[in-house]
C-alpha cells in the first residue's frame, strides 16, 4: 500500500484538544477507507510565514500515512470542508521516518541560548563568529577606493570633470 505524509495547519484559535479531535477523525476516516494513520505528531503553535485567512500563527500536526489514494483523496476532501484547517499537504513518500520528524528533534536542542541581543552568539548564523572591524571610508579591500573606479575624470571632449561646453562647439 501507499506512504503518505500529511501536514495539517489549523488556525490559532482552537485549542490543542481540538487539534487532537482533528488527528482522531482522520484516523477514524483511515480505518473506514482500508488505510491506517502509522504516527501522529503535534509539532505545536508556530508562526506562519505569511498571514493565510488572517491568522499569523497555526497549530501544526504531522500524520504518517499508509493508505489508498481513494482513501486520501477523501481525507483531503474532508480536510478542504473543515473550516478549522488553514492549509495541508500530502506528499507521497518512498518510506515512513522512525522516531521523532526534524521539526521536534531541533525543538529539544539547547545551542539556540547564546543567540540574539546581548547573547554573544555570533549574530544570526551562529559560528561564523564576529565581524572584522570596519575601517575608513576609502579602505574597501581589493575593490578599491573612490578614485580608483575610472572614468570620473576621463570625459572626452567635454573638459575636465563635466564642464558645459556650447551646443555648436560639441562635434566641429
Amino acid at each position: 500500500m501507499p506512504l503518505y505524509e500529511c501536514v495539517i495547519i489549523a488556525r490559532s484559535d482552537v485549542t490543542t484538544q481540538q487539534v487532537d479531535a482533528l488527528g482522531e477523525q482522520v484516523t477514524a476516516l483511515m480505518g473506514e477507507l482500508g488505510g491506517a494513520v502509522k504516527k501522529t505528531e503535534y509539532w505545536g503553535l508556530r508562526s506562519l510565514a505569511y498571514r493565510i485567512k488572517k491568522n499569523r500563527k497555526g497549530h501544526y500536526l504531522l500524520l504518517n500515512l499508509e493508505a489508498p489514494a481513494a482513501a486520501i483523496t477523501e481525507m483531503e476532501r474532508q480536510l478542504r470542508l473543515n473550516e478549522d484547517v488553514l492549509r495541508f499537504l500530502t506528499v507521497a513518500v518512498e518510506e515512513l521516518e522512525e522516531g521523532q520528524s526534524a521539526i521536534l528533534t531541533n525543538k529539544g536542542r539547547d545551542d539556540r541560548e547564546g543567540r540574539g541581543p546581548g547573547g554573544g552568539g555570533g549574530g544570526r548564523f551562529g559560528d561564523r563568529g564576529p565581524r572584522p572591524p570596519r575601517s575608513g571610508f576609502g579602505d574597501r579591500g581589493d575593490r578599491g577606493g573612490f578614485g580608483d573606479r575610472g572614468g570620473f575624470g576621463d570625459r572626452g571632449d567635454r573638459g575636465d570633470r563635466g564642464e558645459r561646453v556650447p551646443r555648436g562647439e560639441m562635434g566641429a
